[in-house]
């Protein structure tokens, strides 16, 4: 039984990682081991996102959506 959860948990995460949903996960990790001693903190869920949508779009690379 263990297995078969370890096996879907791998699943669920590979899940998250295509669709974007583990993205903030990964920019917490990262903001703790690169930018914890700085004086700032990082950012909340909602502005992540936020940014990561104006850069995808405003970036200049896409033009359109399809």
């Amino acid at each position: 039984m263990q297995r078969i959860a370890k096996k879907l948990k791998a699943i669920w995460n590979g899940v998250r990682f295509v669709l974007g949903d583990a993205a903030y996960d990964r920019y917490l990790a990262h903001w703790h081991n690169e930018h914890n001693a700085d004086d700032g903190c990082p950012l909340d869920r909602k502005t992540f996102f936020q940014q990561e949508l104006n850069r995808k779009w405003n970036s200049g690379d896409i033009q359109r959506c399809c």
